[in-house]
């Protein structure tokens, strides 16, 4: 683009004070009890929608992980469990206790 033909901002500025001066200064305006509330609903409905979304693209990979590491529990606990090795006192004949009677029981 051409230097000296680069748009100008003074009408736009120019627009823009003529609009900002033909403003009142005050407004002399009554909200009743009703549009207020409603309008304090409206606002903390649409508080609690963005929190309630951020909340949840926060906890998404929280519990993502939560349950990945609940299947993998799961999948261990479903592997046979393998008997323990066998070590020196496991190795010993343990001594059997001998009855009365010959095993016979009253």
């Amino acid at each position: 683009m051409h230097p000296s033909r680069r748009p100008s901002i003074r009408p736009l500025l120019l627009c823009l004070i003529a609009a900002g001066s033909s403003l009142p200064l005050a407004a002399h305006a009554y909200v009743g009890p009703g549009a207020g509330l409603g309008l304090l609903a409206a606002l903390w409905g649409l508080l609690a929608a963005v929190g309630v979304a951020l909340l949840y693209v926060v906890m998404w990979p929280i519990r993502r992980m939560r349950r990945r590491r609940k299947a993998e529990l799961a999948a261990r606990a479903q592997q046979p469990q393998r008997p323990p090795l066998a070590t020196q006192a496991d190795a010993q004949p343990q001594a059997v206790p001998l009855r009365r009677n010959g095993g016979a029981e009253r």
